[in-house]
């Protein structure tokens, strides 16, 4: 038995850089471990830095485990992270937590600041239920801000709800949000334009990796300056830093118009369009609409919200 295990050891393949590993909750530490023992260990020599995010760790050390792993992650550059339980008052009655800690996932992406790409694995054997998707769909989430960072009260009857902003050496700048008549909700959210550039550099850089266009969509007919602020940077980041780098590899516009001015697409022209190397910023809800009809193979920039949702819609299609 020893000498198997001196073979074996032998023929394990040593992983040069360590890797951040996030252990999780319920049936997922059971997998998890399942597939660490029989299909990793034996064949890696691998440097492990573990972190156990189980929510009654995060509980016992106030969520500072979920801070450290994340800060390992900046460190080593590779995590592998198992699902977590984010709790709600139900949760923190059952394990008798200290507080009802913020997701874990949250947490980290604020920390890493960086996009999370999904991109599903498409198996001719798998049904699909929209079976028009052919080719997969990335989508870009960026990881940082708005809601999941966001701070937001009840309010208890009638008065005025007012947002100040204090700049450093200057005079401050109030606007009136509502006058409340009674009870209701109230919520403030923001972003930086640092992240929102790094959001636009990763995600350009995926599609140009992948020679796919690239959408952003946003809501900016409503949120004129949150959202218009997103589609500038994009379209700014677009301009000094990627243009001519997508033209290199595309001539993205090539249209044939008819005597009456309409646009006619054979359905070899509408592949070939489809594949060309683009950026262009669409609206959320045109976006989704065409992503139901679309055969697939670009890549998706999202704002955090809508990444969050889109990406669930995106697994559940495929």
């Amino acid at each position: 038995c020893y000498a198997a295990a001196a073979v074996a050891e032998q023929h394990r393949i040593k992983v040069n850089n360590p890797i951040v590993e996030m252990d999780g909750d319920e049936m997922t530490r059971v997998m998890w471990k399942m597939i660490k023992d029989k299909l990793i260990f034996p064949y890696l020599d691998l440097d492990v830095k573990y972190f156990d995010l189980g929510v009654l760790n995060r509980d016992a050390t106030d969520d500072k485990v979920t801070v450290e792993s994340a800060e390992a992650t900046l460190k080593y550059n590779v995590a592998v992270k198992c699902a977590t339980i984010t709790p709600d008052e139900t949760r923190v009655k059952e394990f008798k937590l200290k507080s009802m800690w913020r997701s874990p996932n949250g947490t980290i992406r604020n920390i890493l600041n960086g996009t999370v790409f999904r991109e599903p694995i498409l198996c001719k054997n798998i049904p699909r239920i929209l079976t028009g998707w052919k080719k997969p769909i990335c989508i870009g989430r960026h990881a940082f801000g708005d809601q999941y960072r966001a701070t937001d009260m009840i309010i208890n009857g009638p008065g005025k709800l007012k947002m100040v902003y204090v700049p450093d050496g200057a005079e401050p700048v109030e606007l009136n949000v509502y006058d409340f008549k009674g009870p209701g909700v109230a919520l403030a959210m923001y972003n930086v334009d640092e992240s929102i550039r790094a959001f636009a550099d990763s995600s350009m850089a995926m599609a140009l990796s992948k020679k796919w266009p690239l959408y952003l969509s946003t809501k900016n007919t409503i949120l004129k300056k949150y959202d218009g602020r997103f589609k500038d940077i994009f379209q700014e980041v677009y301009e000094e830093n990627w243009k001519e780098k997508f033209e290199e590899n595309s001539i993205w516009l090539v249209l044939i118009y008819t005597r009456f001015g309409s646009v006619k697409f054979c359905k070899k022209l509408h592949s070939i369009l489809h594949d060309l190397c683009r950026y262009e910023h669409r609206l959320i809800d045109d976006m989704v609409a065409y992503a139901v009809k679309s055969e697939g193979g670009y890549v998706w920039a999202c704002k955090n919200y809508d990444g969050d949702v889109q990406s669930d819609f995106l697994a559940q299609g495929l």
